[in-house]
């Protein structure tokens, strides 16, 4: 191995070498203001005259309820005169008449069309003392919606395909009849009305006409809308700017947009993240030219290039495997093969690994060639493992599937501390691998689930041919302990997380097999409380060798924690563990861990601080870990 690992560095040195509108308000009676009305304040009462500038030519005094105190307090137009010493007496109190319209005109803007408002002043100029003006403002009755009306012009009127669009929009309408009326209401429902028709076959439409129909008296409003849909656009070729080493046709094959299809601002949102996500371009923009004929709009992709060579150097330590060193080298296109090329190394206290990965890029239906070496020794149980493992085949990796088809070599050099020699072990297998993912965000989720499986058979090399099958199949979901109304989790109810992982290997007993298709469990992402690979098969001597069949779980409750009311990045955690691993399904016999941690959402995923204890060994463990993968 150690001849083995000198030629491996050999090669690895030459490739780190290498790198260097919100539509227009019509009313009968209303008023408009420039600022959509704020949240309302904590408490309520008075405005502090302390908080006034030094000097000011008068204090303001505002007794309201807290919404619409909070309203004039930062918008009244009176507050910016009370910077000017000068001020006269007349002055103010022309500036105290022009405030009465102006507080209507605010407090309007949320709903209340007939204040009881009341201005007066203590002090004057003369007396030389401090002027205060003092605002009192009595709510009226709230307006409410009595009517809603969502009109339609244009092909959507006529458009088959477009029937349940129109329902949407008309019954997800966020001011619905028997709500308050307020302005900064009108205008998101507005908005939203707007974005749910150009985000789907009519990026152009338009509000061509908007009336909030007021009526102070009956404090009733009737809402009317009509949407302009302009012409029904379908995608079609895809124009790309920014290319100087990647060529259009890589384009096309990430984006992933069929010709003819009906524009959808969710398909061109996921073109640009499949584009910036490939590796191959530091950023992407994709829009639909509106100017371009409809029944075949182009697909405007701005684009700018990775850099064809990157090193990346890390350093990170756990509590599996202490501190850690890595160093990767990436070329975007190997010269006269025009494949990626990613060239690892890894180094921590139980694992030293070195790896190259050839990728392709993809054809046409999404599929890439995939070819990679890795070169690995490690801590196993007790015993100290030397592997080679090399894969060729095809990969399709997608938003929520990824599949993998490979042909895979495995050699492992497994030496015990009282073998005089090592035990070596080869086989060749046909794989199958496949992952959904059904979450409802990335790196964090809070609901949804997922589902790996990965079956493969073959045969063992060497003196004996003898065939085995093998299967690995996980599963993780999270399931919220709450809902808000509109059926999204309640962050701040928490939620539960269930894992499971069951594996196993068909073959005759006996049978010498590589170490590395076996299974061992233990350590931060398995069962905590344990060490990393130290649940396996115990031997007569004390040893821990790696079985043909494991199986493990994890049940733990996740809650978010507050700070005055408001949600943190942390969260705290209460969980249980069990595994085990063994030659005989009979034999599985669990080993349990249960603790507690904290979680803290960091830019690279959730950092994972766990205190685990292991029944079985009668041990707590510290565990760290960061990142979400599945």
């Amino acid at each position: 191995m150690k001849a083995l690992w000198l030629a491996a560095a050999l090669l690895l040195a030459p490739l780190l070498a290498m790198a260097q509108d919100s539509a227009d308000i019509g009313t009968s009676e209303s008023a408009t203001s420039a600022a959509d009305p704020p949240p309302p304040a904590a408490d309520t009462g008075t405005s502090d005259p302390a908080a006034a500038p030094e000097k000011a030519a008068f204090q303001l005094d505002i007794t309201a309820p807290d919404e619409i105190k909070t309203l004039l307090d930062r918008h009244l137009e009176l507050q910016r005169y009370r910077s000017l010493t000068d001020l006269s007496d007349d002055e103010l109190t022309r500036l105290m008449d022009m405030a009465r319209l102006d507080i209507q005109n605010l407090v309007a803007t949320l709903g209340y069309f007939s204040p009881v408002i009341d201005i007066t002043r203590d002090g004057s100029v003369a007396d030389s003392g401090q002027r205060t003006v003092h605002i009192r403002v009595v709510a009226s009755e709230p307006v409410r919606i009595s009517q809603v009306l969502v009109h339609f012009t244009g092909p959507i009127t006529t458009d088959a395909a477009a029937n349940t669009q129109r329902a949407t929009i008309e019954s997800t309408w966020l001011l619905p009849a028997g709500n308050r009326f307020t302005q900064a209401g009108w205008g998101a429902a507005k908005q939203q009305a707007l974005s749910q028709l150009t985000s789907l076959r009519y990026p152009t439409g338009t509000i061509s006409e908007s009336l909030a129909d007021v009526d102070p008296v009956t404090h009733m409003a009737r809402l009317e809308i009509t949407l302009n849909s302009g012409p029904r656009y379908k995608i079609g070729k895809l124009v790309a700017t920014g290319l100087t080493r990647f060529n259009a046709e890589l384009v096309n094959r990430l984006a992933r947009l069929n010709e003819g299809r009906d524009y959808d601002l969710k398909e061109l949102m996921a073109a640009q993240q499949r584009l910036t996500s490939s590796g191959y371009f530091n950023s992407a923009f994709v829009r639909v030219d509106t100017t371009s004929d409809p029944q075949a709009a182009q697909v405007l992709v701005t684009l700018r290039e990775a850099k064809l060579q990157k090193i990346t150097l890390g350093i990170g330590a756990s509590s599996d495997s202490g501190a850690r060193f890595s160093a990767e080298h990436l070329h975007q296109q190997v010269p006269g093969l025009g494949w990626r090329a990613l060239s690892k190394i890894s180094l921590d206290r139980d694992t030293k690994s070195l790896s190259t990965e050839l990728t392709a890029p993809p054809d046409a239906n999404g599929w890439r060639w995939n070819t990679s070496l890795l070169l690995q020794d490690e801590r196993s149980g007790t015993s100290d493992v030397g592997s080679q493992r090399w894969r060729a085949g095809s990969l399709k990796e997608g938003d929520r599937i990824d599949r993998n088809y490979y042909l895979e070599y495995d050699r492992a050099d497994t030496t015990t501390a009282d073998a005089s020699s090592a035990q070596i072990a080869e086989a060749l297998s046909v794989n199958y691998a496949f992952t959904l993912r059904q979450f409802d965000a990335l790196p964090f989720p809070s609901s949804g689930w997922a589902w790996g499986l990965e079956v493969g058979g073959g045969t063992t090399l060497g003196s004996e041919h003898l065939p085995f099958s093998r299967v690995l199949t996980r599963w993780q979901s999270f399931l919220p302990l709450g809902r808000q109304p509109d059926g999204l989790p309640d962050l701040r109810a928490g939620r539960l997380a269930v894992r499971a992982e069951v594996g196993a290997v068909a073959v005759k007993d006996g049978t010498s097999l590589p170490s590395t298709l076996l299974f061992l469990t233990g350590g931060a992402t398995s069962v905590r409380g344990y060490a990393l690979r130290s649940i396996g098969i115990t031997q007569a001597d004390g040893t821990v060798v790696a079985g043909r069949y494991m199986t493990t779980g994890s049940l733990e409750w996740q809650h978010p924690i507050t700070v005055q009311g408001r949600l943190t990045d942390w969260e705290g955690a209460l969980f249980i563990d069990a595994g085990s691993v063994a030659n005989k399904p009979a034999a599985l016999h669990a080993q349990v861990g249960v603790g507690g941690g904290v979680r803290w959402k960091t830019p690279v995923g959730p950092l994972e601080i766990d205190l685990a204890y292991g029944v079985a060994v009668q041990q707590w463990r510290l565990h760290l870990n960061v990142g979400f993968v599945f």
